[in-house]
């Protein structure tokens, strides 16, 4: 998949009514996976990420991502609950990572 040109609704569910997916604009996707994007462009600062490769990937994980926690979503509030969790869990691993390549005062201190 191309996921630079990538559109929500390329495996949408079959029209049901009680489906939650139903009422969800299309677009609401797309905003969400370009705000875990955006995200991760903050994260890829402070992380080793090889140049526009590296991107490139981690854009093709937040896809696959988003797809498979929108297919197995049974709300919206499931669905968003669900990437909140996980951009935070990233977030937070991120920043113990930072943390633990700091030169340490001690040595500094000597």
């Amino acid at each position: 998949m191309d996921t630079n040109n990538w559109r929500p609704g390329q495996a949408e569910p079959a029209m049901d009514t009680a489906d939650w997916r139903t009422q969800w604009p299309l677009d609401y996707r797309l905003r969400i996976v370009n705000k875990m994007l955006d995200e991760l462009d903050t994260l890829m600062r402070h992380l080793p990420v090889s140049g526009q490769e590296g991107w490139n990937e981690l854009r093709k994980i937040a896809v696959r991502f988003e797809e498979k926690i929108y297919t197995g979503a049974t709300s919206q509030s499931d669905y968003l609950r669900k990437i909140s969790l996980k951009m935070l869990t990233m977030e937070t691993k991120a920043q113990t990572a930072m943390a633990n390549n700091l030169p340490s005062n001690s040595a500094e201190a000597q």
